[in-house]
């Protein structure tokens, strides 16, 4: 079949592929995935965020602590002091110095008592703990986190060994601030001015927040981690269940583009239900299509060869005779059959030229509204004045209404087609005969049926007449007047159209041929 005319080109609709087009499938899959774990690995920065927002609750919650102890330790009597500090520091586990104006350490909560937060030595530690700290190191390298000094405790406990002492007392207001301690925990340190010069230190050893990001950079990394395997496992899923079998059929296809496409299966997929098993579908039809195509190039290269052999041999044997034979005579009989085998090439070389360019033609046609009726009354005005056809076959033709009998087409097409109908209806007809030409509209078709009064079509014949070369001359008719591709190209230009053409078996009663060819009427008319 043909070719839809004025089709339009899909390419044209598809949008630019631009820098997509340059990255493999594959890469494309890990890149979405790979975007979901970025933005998964984005909570870390999160974590960040909220480890800062604890250590800043821990110190204003100490400099409010700081502020309570600093005033009840200003209206308590100083034989006192020494015991509130020690139960203050209970309380809020923190230790509790106090240095006079001069900067010695007067009171230490923690003397006598037992201490309320202990400074671990990291060489001391288990092997978990050191890649907890590396990770804590990696981490905030990463998310660009503050870091703290460290905290070291004085050898010389005084109070100018202490800065976040002197700060407090630059400000007249107490003061907090965080550092870390040896094992990387943060350390609470807070200092509030007293009266005469005297001040106020508090620490305390924030462990807990260290434990609570940990904590919940495990559960993120064990998130991370799972989802990780997902995505990996998803990426093979996706590159095994689209990527493989699109590079299956690719290999399919140059299989077929590098050889033979008769040696090559493309894949069809049957289990496939989705937009992949489409296009193998459509690429396996296709293959097979292009084989038919290739099968039908064949043959009908191998015909042309055929049907050209004959009227050369006839030629070449007429001219070798020519030369051999001095009867006037018979010099006319054979120059009679070269004159009659140069027309039967001539014939057989045009037919067989727009048999081969019929399909470019048609796909490149453009289609206007025709009327059949004034259109096959011009054709057959032409035939006469041509003059009337040596065996005096009459043709009728039934006029339509006009505007009745209107169908999209290409009028040289439409009268090609009608024209090999009558030649051949017109060369299967008696001497004197009559041949019938009608056009109708029938709901959404219009028929032009073609009635000769010949022998008709055998049933076994009448798939096989429509085939290139295939003729089924009468007797009394010289073969070299037919090519055998006429009632070919009229099916093609028919179905060129979308349209058909057929044979159709007539009542016993009735004698001749009936064809009949079916168009898709032009809507309104």
């Amino acid at each position: 079949m043909a070719p839809d005319i004025n089709s339009p080109n899909p390419e044209l609709a598809e949008p630019p592929t631009r820098w997509s087009g340059r990255v493999s499938l594959t890469t494309r899959i890990l890149a979405v995935n790979v975007f979901a774990l970025v933005m998964l690995a984005g909570g870390f920065f999160y974590l960040q965020s909220y480890r800062s927002r604890l250590i800043d609750f821990r110190i204003d919650r100490a400099v409010r602590e700081l502020t309570l102890i600093h005033d009840s330790v200003e209206a308590a009597p100083p034989a006192a002091v020494p015991g509130l500090l020690k139960q203050m520091g209970e309380r809020t586990g923190t230790r509790l110095r106090l240095y006079a104006a001069d900067g010695r350490k007067i009171v230490d909560s923690w003397q006598n008592a037992k201490p309320n937060y202990l400074l671990r030595d990291p060489a001391e530690e288990s092997w978990q703990r050191h890649v907890a700290r590396f990770l804590d190191r990696a981490i905030d390298f990463v998310v660009r986190a503050r870091s703290p000094g460290d905290y070291v405790e004085p050898a010389n406990d005084r109070a100018d060994a202490w800065p976040e002492i002197g700060t407090a007392a630059a400000d007249n207001m107490a003061r907090a601030g965080e550092s870390f301690a040896p094992d990387r925990t943060y350390m609470i340190t807070g200092a509030a001015p007293m009266r005469g010069g005297s001040a106020l230190l508090m620490t305390t050893n924030a462990r807990d927040v260290t434990r609570i990001v940990r904590a919940e950079r495990f559960r993120l990394g064990m998130l991370l981690l799972f989802v990780s395997l997902l995505s990996i496992l998803l990426s093979v899923f996706l590159a095994r269940t689209i990527v493989k079998p699109l590079r299956r059929l690719a290999r399919a296809a140059v299989r077929v583009r590098l050889g033979r496409a008769r040696e090559v299966t493309v894949p069809r997929l049957p289990q496939r239900r989705d937009e992949i098993g489409s296009l193998a579908q459509a690429l396996a039809d296709m293959t097979q299509a292009l084989r038919q195509r290739i099968d039908a190039t064949d043959a009908f290269a191998a015909d042309v060869t055929h049907e050209l052999k004959n009227p050369l041999a006839s030629l070449r044997s007429a001219a070798d005779a020519l030369a051999r034979v001095s009867d006037e005579s018979q010099r006319a009989q054979l120059m009679a059959i070269i004159q009659d085998d140069v027309r039967r090439l001539d014939r057989l070389i045009t037919d067989i030229a727009e048999a081969s360019r019929l399909d470019a033609e048609l796909s490149r046609a453009r289609l206007e509204p025709i009327d059949l009726g004034p259109m096959i009354e011009t054709m057959l005005q032409a035939r006469e004045m041509r003059g009337p056809n040596a065996r005096g076959v009459q043709v009728a033709f039934a006029r339509p209404r006009i505007d009745t009998a209107v169908v999209r087409g290409d009028e040289f097409r439409l009268v090609r087609i009608i024209e090999n109908l009558l030649d051949n209806a017109i060369s299967f007809s008696p001497d004197n005969g009559l041949v019938q030409i009608t056009a109708t509209r029938s709901g959404n078709e219009v028929i032009v049926r073609v009635e000769d009064q010949g022998p008709g079509v055998p049933p076994d014949m009448k798939d096989s007449i429509f085939r290139r070369f295939t003729s089924a001359r009468p007797d009394s008719e010289r073969g070299g007047a037919h090519s055998g591709l006429g009632l070919a190209i009229a099916r093609a230009i028919a179905e060129g159209h979308d349209g058909k053409l057929e044979v159709e078996t007539r009542d016993e009663r009735q004698f001749g041929a009936a064809f009949t060819l079916r168009l898709p009427a032009l809507p309104g008319g």
